[in-house]
């Protein structure tokens, strides 16, 4: 018979105070929750990236305040929820003269505009167009036809147009030598499960600026936010706050405790 050394047994207390401390993020994850925007150079143009980790991170979207106005400014958003900071805002979808979403806005599961398939002018209707969104706790982004088919149960969702990349594909429309340089900025999703917010801190072509989130940084999928003086940023790490113009929506994370 093999003789077993005693059990040791550990304390109920003990024993939760280990679970605890496994289950607190590191330092190092902590403060990467806290500065997820940081420079990055792509073939020679300057661009800010945030990447947003939905363990880490709760993102919100927002168009109007409970007064039924536009919050307009980063100044005038949450600056926390349920006791999560306010670390990254960025403007999210294009917005007619009233700042008001013209395309697919959904907002803690509830739609408060229904998704634009009208053809029209410019580049939101520059087809495909698409839409980010989350839902049950990972994000996404779809054309706008795929995403209709799906129906998603989204806990938000925001339309914008033109699509960046098509399942690894950029859009049919984009030229490589085209002589269209304005800021841009928008959204894509990596291989896993992170979510890239990325505005051209200089004028880029959208070839180059959907070849950042394609080869830069991994995305099969990436959606086109704004361009021109709209992109902005805010990200208190870095010590930025565009406010170059009113902005429609708005989409901000939160730094999960």
């Amino acid at each position: 018979m093999i003789a077993f050394p005693p059990r040791r047994l550990v304390s109920p207390a003990l024993l939760a105070l280990t679970l605890v401390i496994l289950a607190a993020p590191s330092p190092a994850a902590a403060q990467t929750a806290l500065a997820p925007c940081g420079p990055r150079t792509f073939e020679g143009t300057r661009f800010t990236v945030c990447e947003i980790d939905l363990d880490a991170h709760r993102l919100a979207l927002f168009a109007e305040n409970g007064d039924g106005l536009p919050y307009g400014r980063f100044e005038n958003l949450p600056r926390e929820i349920d006791g999560a900071p306010l670390v990254f805002a960025m403007n999210a979808g294009m917005f007619d003269a009233e700042l008001d979403p013209i395309g697919l806005h959904v907002e803690d599961g509830v739609t408060l505009n229904e998704a634009n398939t009208n053809e029209g002018p410019g580049n939101f209707h520059m087809m495909p167009n698409g839409v980010f969104f989350v839902a049950e706790g990972r994000a996404g982004v779809m054309t706008t036809e795929a995403y209709l088919a799906a129906r998603p149960d989204a806990e938000l969702a925001t339309q914008s147009g033109p699509m960046l990349v098509i399942q690894g594909a950029l859009h049919p429309r984009f030229l490589a030598d085209s002589d269209s340089l304005k800021r841009r900025n928008g959204v894509g999703v990596g291989p896993g499960g992170e979510v890239y917010f990325a505005i051209a801190d200089e004028p880029v072509t959208f070839h180059k600026f959907a070849r950042l989130f394609r080869d830069g940084l991994g995305a099969d999928d990436a959606l086109f936010f704004d361009g021109g003086f709209v992109p902005s940023l805010y990200a208190p790490h870095l010590e930025r706050a565009d406010g170059w113009l009113p902005l429609g929506p708005m989409i901000a994370a939160y730094a999960r405790q």
